[in-house]
Parts: structure tokens; sequence; C-alpha cells
């Protein structure tokens, strides 16, 4: 046996031993979206046998369609990380201001980060001193749209509307950045960070330093841990709300009257997408999960550019990444973000709604 095979073999038997099998089963009972899917599942069987039927049917051949994207998606996130490839975006943040929000912007639209699991990195780039407009145009473009997401998307949606969304990414981004840039540059924004954040960042996930970046990570076993403990990561996180995404797809096909999403959110009311953004905000459960909702709600009726807008407002301004962003930053910043992210969203959705762009 080769040494790349036994270190392959070593890294993955250890993340897959007994002792993590059993930490894995812990951590899964105790998982408030696993708990909430079986009692949801439990709920249903005992008030509506049939449905119960119909909708764990509907959401395995749901997850059996797009087990081959969430593979793609898997090994590419866990490419990336094992590589060091993912430190890449931390060189968008330098240089001229237009450079840097635009590098910054493509960056965030084509990186691993969720709006909630961005904030350790922004936090050690603001310590870190790093310009707040291009941070800014990070920070709203990456929650949009990565690779992953555009996988996804792709497979449950459509590719003309995953192309919307990542331009949406893009535009939103440099919105964002330019704005702050400009108010920046009028000394409005000076200290963006809350009292107590600390000037430094204790771990390597959040610093913005340059790793070594080894596109042949096999030959290294601490690489092949990472690896592997990233499609774990991965695989555990997307397979979870994807499964329940799924089975709230089902429920919404059962129960939701097509006629009531068609006059709430159609094309015919005029205040489709600014209801579409505004519900979006606060009720976005998860990027990946938001997929399958969206697509079933536009099989309900709901018009492309009210999609867009509740997909791109849930994504930058969730409830948990809202939490999350105003214990960092200051008030002024905050209402910033939330309210760039709100009208970049409008922007969007009119902007995919007007374009003739199919689905």
């Amino acid at each position: 046996m080769s040494l790349d095979i036994k270190t392959r073999n070593s890294a993955r038997d250890k993340l897959f031993s007994p002792v993590a099998f059993s930490k894995n089963a812990k951590s899964v009972l105790s998982d408030p979206v696993i708990l909430f899917l079986v009692a949801a599942l439990g709920i249903l069987a005992v008030i509506n046998h049939d449905q119960f039927n119909a909708s764990v049917t509907s959401t395995l051949n749901a997850l059996i369609y797009i087990a081959p994207y969430f593979a793609l998606a898997m090994g590419f996130a866990a490419f990336a990380k094992a590589s060091g490839a993912d430190s890449l975006m931390v060189r968008a943040f330098s240089g001229h201001p237009l450079y840097a929000i635009s590098a910054a912007t493509l960056a965030g639209a084509f990186s691993p980060f969720c709006s909630c699991g961005v904030i350790p990195l922004i936090a050690g780039m603001l310590a870190a001193g790093v310009p707040l407009a291009p941070v800014m145009a990070f920070w709203v473009s990456s929650p949009i749209m990565d690779p992953e997401m555009f996988i996804l998307t792709t497979a449950g949606i459509g590719l003309n509307f995953a192309i919307a969304k990542t331009f949406a990414a893009i535009g939103m981004g440099l919105l964002a950045g330019t704005i702050i840039q400009i108010l920046d540059s009028k000394s409005l924004l000076k200290n963006p960070l809350n009292a107590g954040i600390e000037t430094g960042c204790g771990t390597s996930s959040c610093t913005p330093h340059r790793k070594e970046i080894m596109w042949a990570f096999w030959h290294k076993p601490e690489r092949m841990n990472i690896f592997w403990s990233e499609i774990k990561s991965v695989g555990g996180f997307l397979g979870k709300w994807l499964t329940l995404a799924f089975f709230l797809e089902s429920l919404m096909v059962a129960y939701i009257d097509p006629a009531w999403v068609s006059n709430v959110a159609g094309a015919g009311n005029a205040f489709a997408i600014p209801l579409a953004a505004l519900i979006g905000m606060p009720s976005y459960l998860n990027g990946y999960a938001a997929i399958p909702l969206a697509s079933g709600l536009l099989d309900l009726g709901m018009s492309k550019g009210a999609a867009l807008a509740f997909l791109t407002a849930g994504a930058v301004s969730s409830i948990p990444a809202a939490i999350a962003v105003y214990s960092l930053v200051k008030k002024p910043v905050f209402a910033l973000y939330i309210a760039l992210g709100l009208t970049g969203s409008l922007i969007a959705g009119y902007a995919y709604q007007f374009s003739g762009m199919p689905v």
C-alpha cells in the first residue's frame, strides 16, 4: 500500500471510527433540526397518515434526485478547505478601493460562506484594520451565492435562476461596497466594531492571513483530516437542512392554496416583490433549505422576481445573521447592513422580473 493511500485511509478511519460514530450519534440526536423533523413527522403520522406517506415519499424522491449535486457540493467545499484555496479570497481586500470592492464582491459571491459562517472572518478582518467598504461588499455578497449554492439552485430551481441569483449577489455587493466607501470617505463610519470586540483573533479560521496553498493536499495527513472533517461537516449540515426543506415543500404543496400565493406574490400584485423581501428577512431558514421552498412557491404561483427578492433579502438578513451582525458592529453599521440588504434585494427582484429572462 502506498504512502498516499495509507494517509488517506488513516485520516478517514480516524474520522469514522466507533468513537467518532458515537459522538456523531449523540450530536444528531440533540440537533434541533433533526428533533423538529422527527416531531413534525410524528405529528403528521398521527393527524394525517396519508399525507405522512406522501410527504415521506416526496422527500425521499427529492433527496435521490439531488444526490449527485449534493455530492459535488460536498466535494467542492472539502477540496477548497483542505487545499487552502479558500484563503485566496483574503487577497481581495487590499489596494485601490474600487478594485478592492470589486474583488471582494467576486470573492464573496464565489466563497463557501453562509450569512452566519462569514461572521468570524468579518470580525477578524475588521479587527485587523481592513477597510469597511470591501468588507461590506464581501459581507453582503457572500451569503447569497457560493459554488455549492449555485449547484443546488440549478438542480432545485433552474440554471437561469441560479445565474440571476449570482448576478444579484455581485450587484448587491458592489452597491453595498460603493455606498459604504462614499460614507467612509466622509469619515462617517469610523471604528465600526462594537466596544469589547477583540482586536485580534485567536483562530486561524477568522484571521485574514494567507495560508499555504497545496493542491495535492492528499500527501499530508493533516490536510486529509481537514478534507474528511469538511465532508462530514458539510454533508451533515446540508443533509439535515435539505431534508427538512423538502419535507416542508411537500406540506406547502399539500396545504397552501396556489391561488393565494398567486394573489399575494404573483406577477399581478404590484407589491409582490417588496412583500417577498420583507417576509424573507425574518423568516429565512437557511440558504440551502430555502431553495426547495422557493421552488415550491414558484410552482404555486410566486413571481420569479419575488422569489429572487425573498432569497436575497433572507440570505443577507435572516434573524440568526442579524443577531450576529448586531453583536459585532455598531448600530449605524448594523442599520446600513440591513438597509443595503433590503434595497439590493428589491433592485435585484425588479430587475429579474422585467428582464425577460426565464426561471
